[in-house]
């Protein structure tokens, strides 16, 4: 490999990491409060309590897809995209490494928007009045506080993980223990079943592709420094089990309180609502606790938005690449805060467009292993710009089918596909589409052509 790409194999030496720390950092990457906002939005689609809390449960199970593709890092102790090269070719990975990238500036500017506004409501209670002013120091100290996380290495990063899941977790719990008394069972309990097809479904395919879809471009960024000894089974126990219990908990704390607090999945600014429902005394360390939640998921998007700028190789010293996604993520929160306000609106649309893309990569990631990489491993050759196959095309091809596809079955206030009616208008259930039909394509041309062929290397 050239020296740039040598970068993103981790040495040998350096991968000594135990299933557990995968726990510690996913089980912090998913407490922030918005989880909760993902509960008051499951039951904004007219769904029963026993139907929120199923969809909640298959939700926060999506990021067992986040487990599976880890298992690729174990074996190969590479990163997500520089393994995806093996599946679409090195240069036909270009597109969806790209749009892996803009996926991960694009959660990693959300989290910043949700910590500026966090930060904001904190300020206010303090007796600060909100102004353009304090928007631009709280925007300025959260992505300081970010930018602070490019100074650790992998073994610092994950002791802090494991701090935040602690500390925060412990925090998040007594939060959510405030809040749940709340709840109106008579209610909760009195919602009419909803339709299973029409309000289910779309609310499992929106809380998937912001979850695990979203999340599954990462995976391997981490189980990398897995020891290559260590159980697949314990890894990729340790990556579910760290993702769902948080998600899950938040998720159904955000079922309960919609009850109490209605406006929740419509507000501009979720955080101060879920404050205003606090008791006095716990209004300063609940937005503490939501600060702290919130920092592990910028720390993971700013690492692996590094890391994917590398794979698409864009060589820039350590200093440009920071410079580059500082930039980043402070220009679209101003966008967010100061022109465009409507904070939700904005993030629903961003979900369910990338995540279209998104789906359809994770889903030929997944049946390449599955049928191949898992038993054959990835050929170092099948990885580098000197050797590998430029184009793969089973990959690049069953990609562009469930994307299309997905695209056909959506609409927005910039496209609306053909086919985006029924229960595919106003939903994202194109994301779920995008992901069938991209895993059928691949398969079939799995087992239509050589199924011993690991991808193709020029002669």
């Amino acid at each position: 490999m050239s020296s740039t790409e040598n970068n993103l194999v981790v040495p040998r030496e350096e991968r000594i990491g135990r299933p557990k720390e995968l726990f510690f950092i996913w089980f912090a990457s998913n407490i922030g409060i918005l989880g909760v906002v993902y509960g008051a939005l499951i039951v904004g689609y007219q769904l029963s309590f026993i139907q929120s809390v199923l969809a909640a449960i298959v939700g926060a199970l999506s990021f067992s897809l986040v487990a599976y593709l880890s298992l690729s890092g174990l074996k190969a102790g590479s990163t997500t995209f520089v393994l995806s090269r093996a599946v679409f070719g090195v240069k036909g990975n270009y597109i969806p490494n790209l749009l892996g990238w803009l996926s991960l500036v694009g959660w990693l500017a959300v989290n910043v928007v949700t910590g500026t506004l966090t930060l904001m409501s904190l300020f206010g209670m303090l007796g600060l009045s909100q102004s353009h002013v304090l928007t631009i120091i709280s925007l300025a100290l959260f992505a300081s506080l970010i930018l602070v996380s490019t100074l650790f290495k992998q073994d610092m990063l994950v002791k802090i993980q494991t701090f935040f899941t602690y500390v925060f977790g412990a925090l998040t719990l007594l939060v959510l223990l405030i809040l749940i008394p709340k709840t109106d069972w008579t209610a909760l309990l009195s919602m009419s079943d909803g339709d299973w097809l029409g309000g289910f479904l779309p609310a499992i395919s929106l809380i998937i592709a912001g979850t695990g879809v979203s999340w599954s471009i990462a995976a391997a960024d981490y189980s990398a420094y897995q020891n290559p000894d260590n159980s697949s089974k314990k890894v990729f126990a340790s990556v579910t089990v760290g993702a769902f219990i948080p998600l899950f908990i938040l998720m159904g704390v955000g079922i309960l309180i919609s009850t109490s607090i209605p406006d929740l999945a419509s507000a501009s600014n979720p955080i101060d609502v879920i404050g205003q429902a606090l008791p006095s005394w716990m209004t300063l360390l609940y937005f503490i606790t939501a600060l702290g939640g919130l920092i592990p998921q910028c720390i993971i998007s700013l690492k692996s938005a590094r890391v994917n700028m590398e794979t698409l190789n864009i060589r820039v010293s350590e200093r440009t690449a920071i410079i580059i996604h500082a930039v980043i993520m402070i220009m679209i929160p101003v966008y967010v805060l100061f022109i465009s306000e409507d904070f939700l609106w904005n993030f629903q649309l961003f979900l369910s467009l990338l995540g279209i893309g998104l789906a359809a990569w994770a889903s030929v990631f997944m049946i390449d292993y599955m049928l191949l990489r898992k038993h054959a491993g990835y050929d170092e050759s099948l990885l580098t710009s000197e050797h590998g196959r430029a184009f793969n095309g089973r990959g690049i091809l069953s990609w562009l089918a469930g994307t299309i596809t997905g695209f056909l079955f959506t609409n927005s206030p910039f496209f609306n596909g053909p086919f985006a009616k029924g229960i595919f208008q106003d939903s994202s259930l194109g994301v779920m589409m995008a992901f069938a039909v991209s895993a059928i394509v691949m398969a079939l041309l799995i087992w239509l052509g050589n199924n011993k062929q690991q991808g193709g290397t020029t002669k």
